[in-house]
């Protein structure tokens, strides 16, 4: 009954002394599955990669709408709404989820690569000296990408392991602090080049701007920024912390625009389109892309964006 007045995203694990219960929001949302160790007992999670880890095989994923109870061994499972839909976050795919899930039985490097040569189809760059990704979420889509372009694949920054993501970060002084200790550039990879950086999304603009400035720095001769999804150009109210319009760069500038404000000599996204063929769920709702076009899945309140 609890379950049956919440609107939004949500996947609750909930231990109680005698049992463990599992419940998916009705949109589906946000991915959630079930695993069993070789001993019969069974685990949750958000990702299949952390069944690898600890041995555990992949059973199911746990249904939208979906409420589970383990106990003594056994799993039952029930609904505590009829109304369900399948609207996974396009975001999973694309910035969120580690390569080596699977999330409603696609691997989300296969989606990563896919949509990396449908990139390449919609906007080609000619005569490509190198193509490199930004670490770590855009390096399947760069794969894809060189391998349509028939370009080399490099890798071409570096990573900071120890630097947490800039984009969530609460002031821009410290988005911009974070993107200047987490990547280094690789400037024997670039110097001279026409490079192609592939990058999954822009948010608020902060990391791509730094990013084609130290590519530059470091001698590259022209820099064609590629995004593996399209424009972010409306708030997520589902968990992602993109609250306002006003933090959406792609709101308030044109491409061309982008494109001048970061620094790059072309930019392109790839389209609505695109990513759903890249991302092919077979389930006629397809995917949440609440953030690309503002096609909400929920009913939405006390919204004044």
């Amino acid at each position: 009954q609890a379950l049956t007045q919440l609107e939004g995203a949500f996947a609750f694990l909930i231990l109680m002394d005698h049992a463990l219960f599992v419940a998916r929001d009705k949109y589906g949302l946000r991915p959630l599955s079930i695993g069993q160790m070789s001993d019969g007992a069974y685990v949750i999670a958000s990702e299949t990669c952390a069944f690898e880890v600890i041995g555990a095989r992949f059973i199911r994923d746990v249904q939208p709408g979906e409420v589970i109870r383990i106990k003594d061994g056994q799993l039952k499972s029930t609904f505590y709404t009829k109304k369900t839909s399948h609207h996974l976050c396009a975001m999973e795919y694309i910035y969120f989820s580690r390569p080596d899930s699977h999330l409603e039985k696609i691997n989300v490097h296969t989606a990563r690569k896919h949509s990396g040569k449908i990139l390449y189809k919609e906007a080609p760059v000619k005569d490509i000296d190198v193509v490199i990704g930004v670490p770590d979420s855009s390096i399947s889509a760069a794969i894809g990408y060189a391998e349509a372009a028939q370009a080399p694949y490099e890798i071409g920054l570096i990573k900071n392991k120890y630097v947490g993501r800039t984009f969530i970060q609460p002031t821009q002084q410290m988005r911009e602090q974070g993107v200047r200790m987490k990547l280094s550039v690789i400037s024997s990879i670039v110097k001279d080049k026409k490079v192609v950086m592939l990058d999954d999304s822009i948010v608020r603009g902060t990391t791509s701007k730094r990013i084609v400035s130290l590519l530059k720095e470091a001698g590259a001769k022209e820099v064609h920024v590629r995004i593996a999804s399209p424009a972010i150009r409306f708030p997520c109210f589902y968990g992602v912390d993109t609250s306002t319009v006003e933090e959406l760069i792609s709101k308030k500038m044109n491409n061309e625009q982008l494109c001048q404000y970061i620094g790059a000599d072309s930019l392109a996204f790839i389209s609505e389109k695109g990513i759903q063929e890249a991302i092919y769920i077979d389930h006629p709702q397809g995917l949440c892309m609440a953030c690309f076009n503002g096609h909400y899945v929920t009913d939405l309140y006390d919204n004044e964006t």
